[in-house]
Formats: C-alpha cells, sequence, structure tokens
C-alpha cells in the first residue's frame, strides 16, 4: 500500500511540474492558459494571460463555425481564489 501512495505522489507530482511547464511556455510564448473548471457550465474556461488577468470565456458552435466569447473578466478577489484552488500556482 504504501508503495501505491508513493506511486501516486510521485505521478501528481510529475503532473503538477508538467502543467506549471506549460504554463509558463504559454507565457513566455505571449498566449494565454486555459483552465478547465468543473464548477463553470459546460463549454466555459478560464483563460489566464501573462499579466495575470483570468477571465472567463466560452466556446460554442454557431452553424458549421466554432466561435469564442468573453463572459467576463474576474475580480483581483477571484483571481486570488482561482490560484488557491489550482496548486500549479504556487
Amino acid at each position: 500500500m504504501k508503495n501505491l501512495e508513493a506511486e501516486l505522489a510521485l505521478k501528481e507530482k510529475k503532473y503538477l511540474n508538467t502543467i506549471k511547464t506549460l504554463r509558463l511556455k504559454n507565457f513566455s510564448n505571449n498566449l494565454p492558459f486555459l483552465m478547465l473548471s468543473e464548477n463553470l457550465p459546460d463549454g466555459e474556461s478560464y483563460l489566464e494571460f501573462p499579466d495575470g488577468e483570468i477571465i472567463v470565456h466560452e466556446v460554442f458552435l454557431e452553424g458549421k463555425v466554432i466561435r469564442t466569447r468573453t463572459i467576463r473578466m474576474l475580480s483581483s478577489e477571484e483571481v486570488d481564489q482561482i490560484r488557491k484552488e489550482y496548486s500549479y500556482f504556487e
């Protein structure tokens, strides 16, 4: 059982390191970082930008065309809360 727990902890650490690396790579290319959340309705997600701004955006179909739109920009308090929820901000 201890081996399984250690293996899971190692996999989680590798996963978080991969996410952190991808996030920083996006930012270094001046691209936003997509964050999916079970707390948002289907089709919506967070986008974090290199300047620290986070928006809620939606992806939807308009006929056969895939469109996106900004739902809203998060307040600084909401950004702080999201950063507490997602461990790859550390």
